[in-house]
């Protein structure tokens, strides 16, 4: 589930009562220059396959590669919550579920690469990390333009549920090839002596977003008050 998304995952919170080191500081401005730059590249290579392919199949295909090697790299992030004051709760399942929809789920089952509900959450990821990392790298810098803040604090009301929603039709058109071919489950009896239903697991995953959407949503909206319109809120420790 990606709002960054895509996000309230990773919200860095107040540091003043415990600044950052020259180190962390110029390590974590030199991954979200990065990671803005990725996202950028697969922004521009998105808008030049569909100009000049006219359509969105094989769009998956011609971006893949730099996907799963931004998306992966996010990892760190939950690393960085040992730096920065954030949630890693919130951040490890935003995080993750990234991570389990590129490659257990669009990179594993290629029939559904070419669905429109794939370049649905596609579009709203890639939107959502250029507002975000920007948002991060200025914010480091100390010179944080007003539009890059209303940006962060206001696309993801509309792009946060239509990239759930890209998820879900993905996951959900997934589940006929997945119980047709049986992958990545354990059928009993092994040596392990254990079973594991890949086709059970993918609905569990999509039962599993009725509960955590509201809670990372309303997450966000909780922060965009706090940071647009200053009011103060008082949120559990992790």
């Amino acid at each position: 589930m990606a709002p960054s998304e895509e996000d309230g995952s990773m919200e860095e919170k107040e540091t003043k009562k415990k600044p950052l080191s020259p180190f962390a500081t110029a390590w974590l401005t030199f991954y979200n220059i990065t990671m803005t730059a990725g996202w950028l590249v697969l922004a521009v290579a998105m808008i030049r396959f569909s100009y000049q392919k006219r359509t969105h199949k094989g769009l998956y295909r011609s971006i893949q590669k730099t996907l799963k090697f931004f998306q992966t790299f996010a990892l760190l992030e939950i690393i960085h919550c040992a730096v920065v004051r954030t949630s890693v709760l919130v951040t490890g399942v935003q995080v993750m579920s990234r991570i389990f929809m590129v490659w257990f789920v669009i990179h594993s089952i290629r029939p559904i690469q070419n669905e429109e509900s794939v370049v649905l959450f596609l579009v709203t990821w890639t939107v959502t990390e250029i507002t975000r990392y920007s948002f991060y790298t200025f914010n480091l810098l100390n010179h944080l333009p007003y539009f890059i803040k209303w940006a962060r604090y206001n696309f993801f009301i509309i792009l946060y549920p239509i990239g759930v929603v890209g998820e879900l039709l993905t996951i959900y058109g997934a589940l006929p090839f997945v119980k047709k071919s049986g992958m990545y489950s354990l059928r009993l009896p092994n040596k392990f002596n254990v079973s594991f239903d890949y086709y059970t697991c993918l609905i569990i995953v999509m039962i599993a977003y009725i509960p955590l959407f509201p809670q990372l949503y309303f997450h966000m909206l909780r922060q965009r008050r706090k940071v647009l319109h200053g009011e103060v809120i008082k949120e559990k420790e992790d």
